[in-house]
């Protein structure tokens, strides 16, 4: 594949290109591929075999290990049976 160089990209357009990089923990180069790829609908490519699912693809590994943290902890208290409710 060829290279594309990018010129006078906006400040705004590289804080959103490294902050994917740093969600998906990976090279600005993976990060602009996977944003457009995202906003083209373009097919990704997939190991043979594989099925894909993308009803969670949006979400999957983009929690931080604060959010992650925070989420656990607020399923814990969920998940604390009341004895009195259960009489």
């Amino acid at each position: 594949m060829k290279a594309i160089t990018l010129r006078n990209l906006p400040p705004e357009i590289e804080k959103i290109v490294r902050k994917e990089a740093d969600r998906q923990r990976t090279s600005i180069n993976k990060a602009v591929i996977s944003l457009l790829e995202r906003k083209s609908e373009a097919p990704k490519k997939r190991k043979p075999g594989m099925k894909q699912y993308d009803d969670l693809d949006s979400v999957a590994g983009s929690w931080t290990k604060k959010e992650t943290a925070e989420f656990n902890k607020a399923l814990a208290a969920q998940r604390t049976i009341d004895p009195e409710l259960w009489k």
